[in-house]
């Protein structure tokens, strides 16, 4: 029961925190402050009341548009709002070992629920995963990288592990896994950037790499990176064949490593695993 109540509550927060990321990447694309000033229709720039901005249910209600000047509210919001929510949920259950994953914070927390150190993750992947959702929508819609996201992910999460480490929450050596991981990544994109003269990649995901590789040390690395390109070829085929795009045309790639990076959080030991047993 306490799990149900706590999973709905999670599910809840991510809403409101969607709700908050979609302020952030407008004001960020616009240099606005979103630590102060009220919302406003990005169309007819009529500050909202407070029923305004209930996730999800405000957009349903006002049927998709403005209350005030009638124009169509972007399907983003909503959409980001209800994929935020799917994602902390999905971050709740991998943390607590609901499902038997296996603890992000390591073995001393593993099958112990609500304590300081597991909460202390939680609240982690929960920041990691909001900028990493600000990054896919910046990147989706303006072909940009954010520099200062990407910044304060690499930095929260390099903090996070001295403090496992300071704590003894990795084995020994775990902290040149997530090093080598990330350096190894970015190393890899940095090359093809080279060898292509940033045609095929941009730099900004050079960067993105260098993060994912810290985030989600060995061999979780390889099944983000190989995600990211499946579903990045996939993609582009299926775009390519509705004429969407062309063969020369430009298309985002940072999507993509943030799929492939979720994917390889909450199910990347299944699938080495399920990759491993071919060749047992």
């Amino acid at each position: 029961m306490i799990f149900t109540v706590a999973a709905a509550f999670i599910f809840v927060l991510g809403l409101v925190v969607g709700s908050f990321l979609n302020c952030v990447v407008y004001r960020l694309k616009e240099k606005k402050s979103f630590v102060s000033g009220r919302s406003f229709c990005p169309r007819c720039k009529h500050n909202l009341a407070w029923y305004d901005l209930v996730p999800v249910f405000s957009f349903i209600f006002l049927r998709g548009k403005c209350r005030y000047c009638n124009k169509p509210i972007s399907w983003q919001y909503p959409t980001v709002e209800i994929c935020t929510g799917c994602i902390f949920l999905l971050i709740f259950n991998f943390q607590f070992s609901i499902f038997n994953f296996s603890s992000f914070a390591g073995s001393r927390v593993a099958g112990q629920f609500f304590t300081p150190d597991s909460l202390i993750g939680l609240v982690y992947l929960f920041v990691i995963a909001s900028l990493l959702i600000i990054i896919f929508i910046f990147d989706l819609k303006w072909y940009l990288i954010p520099d200062k996201v990407l910044l304060w992910a690499v930095g929260i999460t390099a903090a996070f592990h001295l403090y496992s480490f300071a704590f003894n929450f990795y084995p020994k050596g775990q902290i040149s896994n997530f090093l080598f991981s990330a350096f190894g990544a970015a190393g890899f994109f940095l090359a093809i950037f080279l060898l292509t003269r940033g045609k095929a990649m941009g730099f900004g995901d050079v960067k993105l790499a260098f993060f994912m590789g810290l985030f989600l040390g060995w061999p979780k690395i390889v099944t983000a990176l190989f995600l990211a390109f499946l579903i990045g070829a996939i993609i582009g085929l299926i775009l390519i064949i509705n004429k969407k795009k062309q063969m020369k045309s430009e298309i985002p790639f940072g999507p993509f490593l943030i799929t492939g990076l979720f994917i390889a959080l909450f199910w990347g030991k299944a699938i080495i695993n399920f990759y491993l047993n071919f060749f047992v």
